[in-house]
């Protein structure tokens, strides 16, 4: 088994029908991680109400925060790698792999431990309805126990995505979400342990998922192109730089989300559990959403890379108009299935008739993000292909931070919108990402950003 087999060379052929094919296991992917909550959210709400939906859909945003924290090193790691393999540079591959996972391993170490001692003080931020408040502490400090098994999984499929491989890592994310359900099931249906029982069986599906791809990978090293030994895991300094250099604005723009979801969350807590409730769940189908199509952004990230290592800027031009037509296209079919099927959608998350009655003002609300998303895949997929992440850390802050919990808070409580204006803010704070990258993208500054494959 050659390397061919896990390497793909997009430099060269049909753009639709490379980034079609590419794209569509990472849509499965995605959504397939994104269903580890989404069945903890389900499951709790049959077995332990409304409290544990917000339990849940609250201590699952600080978990995802370390998490993405995680995936921007990660994700840096990809840049160089395809890079890497665009420039031809195929010796200095393995020693990139190897400061990654090094790099990774100790990251999501460093980030239980955080988890660990400031969980009171961040639950105490967030406003945490009392009803919920010891639930959400015991989710969160199970799964961040298991965060190694979360970032060594996000480390090996970012791996994947910069040698042009799709398909392993829906491999192994079901496997996970099998182990999952399961799990869920025995452990918060039949034992009865509530919210605990929800964020173990989180915590050993990830786990599983990890291990498998692991022993997947040095069953077939030859074919990854890392030959795991005990020298190759040695930190390269040069490397490493360039991963911090990258990684940490990828890291922060990763993150800043999550941290203003902090605030977002804080302020919707204060109308009671209903609306957080509401919110929570919300949420989880707005993330099932942005990370189906998120699929997008990730083919189109190593595919540009790839051409950016090649010098080959025009062909990468393509690529951020072809990801921008499909983006396009999928945002028109979930508006669609949000106003036909809004409500069904979040009875699937909670029986509680009330939090029935409020979901309609969340989707009047959320349906004003989704253009800026379409945008955001093609021109966020270029920012971070071409490793420009101190631009990509700027809009991040302009949107995570300042827009979302700015208009939450004006739309909120100085329009005096309430619910509403809460979600509003929360949805239209993409364009300060989405409006900024188009107009780079277009003129043109891009093209002279440094090649990282210069470097390497």
């Amino acid at each position: 088994m050659s390397q061919k087999t896990i390497s793909k060379n997009f430099t060269t052929g049909s753009i639709p029908r490379q980034m079609f094919f590419f794209m569509l296991p990472f849509m499965l992917s995605n959504a397939m991680q994104v269903l580890y909550s989404t069945i903890d959210m389900i499951i709790v709400d049959r077995f332990v109400g409304t409290a544990g939906v917000s339990a849940v859909g609250q201590s699952s945003q600080i978990v995802n925060f370390a998490t993405m924290v995680c995936l921007g090193f990660s994700n840096a790691g990809q840049v160089l790698l395809a890079q890497a393999l665009g420039a031809n540079k195929k010796k200095e591959m393995n020693s990139i792999m190897g400061t990654l996972f090094s790099l990774i391993i100790i990251l999501s170490l460093v980030l239980s431990i955080t988890v660990f001692v400031f969980c009171s003080p961040i639950l105490n931020i967030m406003n945490i309805p009392s009803v919920s408040y010891d639930m959400s502490m015991t989710y969160m400090l199970i799964c961040g126990a298991g965060l190694i098994f979360t970032a060594g999984y996000n480390m090996v499929s970012a791996v994947l995505r910069g040698l042009g491989d799709s398909k392993r890592p829906f491999l192994f994310i079901a496997i996970a979400s099998v182990t999952n359900l399961v799990l869920d099931l025995l452990f918060t249906g039949l034992f009865g342990w509530g919210v605990a029982g929800a964020a173990l069986a989180t915590v050993i599906g990830q786990a599983v998922s990890f291990l498998f791809s692991i022993y997947y990978l040095v069953k077939h090293k030859s074919a990854f192109g890392f030959n795991f030994k005990k020298q190759s895991f040695k930190i390269n300094p040069q490397y490493a730089k360039m991963m911090l250099y990258i990684g940490a604005p990828m890291a922060i723009q990763s993150g800043c989300i999550n941290i203003s979801m902090l605030f977002v969350n804080s302020m919707i807590n204060s109308v009671g559990v209903v609306a957080s409730a509401t919110f929570s769940a919300g949420i989880k189908i707005d993330d099932i959403i942005n990370k189906i199509s998120q699929g997008i952004h990730h083919a189109a990230m190593p595919m540009i890379s790839q051409n950016i290592g090649a010098d080959n800027t025009n062909r990468a031009k393509r690529i951020v108009y072809c990801a921008w037509v499909f983006s396009g296209i999928w945002t028109v079919v979930f508006i669609a299935a949000y106003i036909l099927f809004g409500k069904q959608m979040f009875m699937l998350f909670s029986s509680d008739p009330a939090v029935h009655k409020l979901s309609a003002t969340f989707i009047k609300a959320i349906l004003w993000m989704f253009p800026a998303l379409a945008l955001m895949r093609g021109t966020g997929a270029l920012i971070q292909g071409i490793g420009n992440a101190k631009l990509s850390m700027v809009l991040a802050l302009l949107d995570g931070v300042i827009l979302r919990i700015g208009l939450s808070w004006l739309f909120g409580v100085v329009f005096d919108l309430g619910f509403y204006g809460y979600v509003l803010g929360y949805a239209v704070a993409p364009y300060g990402y989405a409006i900024p990258g188009v107009i780079y993208f277009l003129s043109g500054l891009w093209k002279k950003h440094r090649r990282i494959a210069e470097d390497i």
